[in-house]
This record gives structure tokens, sequence and C-alpha cells, in this order.
């Protein structure tokens, strides 16, 4: 089945309010001009090097979607990614949206990446620590926080990913409550190819599908 065939069999299965972001890490031009032909609104990508280089070689096809950084920042990659992305998903720390705001010169919107299960090998803020974490950054000029983004963990049976996904609908709940500046919280970004059915049953409204339009991924090599 051809890509444009898989995105459009994932849009008419998902209720309106759901945008599909689509997770091109190692995807070549061919894949993601297709996808954006189809009429993907949104792209992922994990590697800033990966990310110019693919939307150099897009060109003006480039301007037609949002780009989202869904992968860790290096503070010595701010500035480049500035250059690409529209949304950074994976603001952690206090210190990293310093350095984003410092360097942005624009409003630039961000979500914060929860570590709902609280895994060592993954990035994120606990839960204990997000409100205090956003309402430090909503004191910043330049960025504008407008989402909870997290990665659940990995299993084959997508009823495993349910307790975390109420998790974070919980904590996306209590944060739209809080009046404080720069908070704009829309997006709950959960729910990958294997679980997003149920990621979108328990409030997720942006969920990142890769393998489910693409087929397996490649081996990333810089």
């Amino acid at each position: 089945m051809k890509i444009s065939q898989n995105y459009h069999k994932i849009k008419e299965s998902i209720p309106d309010y759901v945008t599909p972001l689509i997770a091109a890490k190692t995807r070549s031009k061919g894949e993601i001009t297709e996808v954006i032909d189809a009429g993907a609104t949104d792209i992922g990508q994990n590697y800033v090097q990966e990310a110019q280089r693919i939307y150099d070689q897009l060109g003006e096809k480039a301007k037609q979607v949002r780009w989202h950084m869904i992968g860790p920042l290096q503070r010595n990659k701010i500035n480049k990614a500035l250059g690409i992305f529209d949304v950074i998903q994976t603001v952690d720390s206090l210190r990293l949206a310093e350095d984003i705001d410092r360097r942005a010169g624009r409003v630039i919107s961000v979500y914060i990446e929860v570590n709902i299960a609280g895994e060592k090998t993954k990035h994120g803020v606990v839960p204990a620590d997000v409100k205090e974490l956003i309402k430090d950054i909503s004191e910043l000029h330049n960025l504008r926080i407008e989402g909870l983004m997290t990665l659940e963990p990995y299993s084959k049976n997508p009823e495993d990913a349910r307790p975390y996904f109420q998790a974070m609908r919980k904590l996306f709940e209590e944060v739209r409550g809080l009046d404080i500046p720069n908070l704009d919280m829309r997006v709950l970004s959960m729910g990958m190819s294997n679980s997003y059915k149920v990621a979108i049953e328990e409030g997720s409204n942006m969920i990142r599908i890769g393998t489910a339009i693409f087929g397996e991924r490649r081996v990333y090599s810089a």
C-alpha cells in the first residue's frame, strides 16, 4: 500500500480534531513529499541535522507544513533548530527553555515533554514537577506553551499504555486550569502507530505516526 493510501486510511479512522504528526525520522525526500501531497500538515523530526537536510531538499514544499522537533534538543543546535521548526515538543527543563528564549527573536510554540512513566532511559520532566516548570517558563517572553507531550513505555499490547494516557489527560486538564501568562494549553500529544487508537480514547488530539504510514524504519545515519 502506498504512503498516500496509508495516510488517508488513518485520517479516515480518527476524529477531525486529531492531528496526525508524521514522524519522518530517516525518511527520504520522496517519502515526505508523498505524505505532504496526501494532505499531511505536520511533520516531526528527531535530529536537527537530518531535519535541515530534508528541509533544504524540499524547498518551497517544506513551507506547506508545520515542523515539529520531537527529539531531544541539544543546546548547541538551538540556532539551527529555530530556523527550521515551528514547534519544539521536547522542552523539559528551565535551562533549555531559557536558552531557546534568548536565541529565538520571535515567539515560538513549545510543548512540555513529560516522562509519564519515570523511565530512566527517556527524557522529560516528571509529572510532579510539570506545573512548577510551566510557571517558570511562562515568565519568558518568546515561548508560548501550547501542549504536553509524552512517549509511553513500549509494549506490543496498546492497552498497556492506557493508564499512562489517563494520567497524562488528568495532568493536561490540571495544567489547562492554571491562570498564568503565555499558556495556551491546546495540544495533548501522545500515542504512536501501535497505540494511537487508545491514546485518542483517552484524550489525545495529536498522534505521532511513522511506521503505520511509511513502513518499517531504516537505520538512521547522520
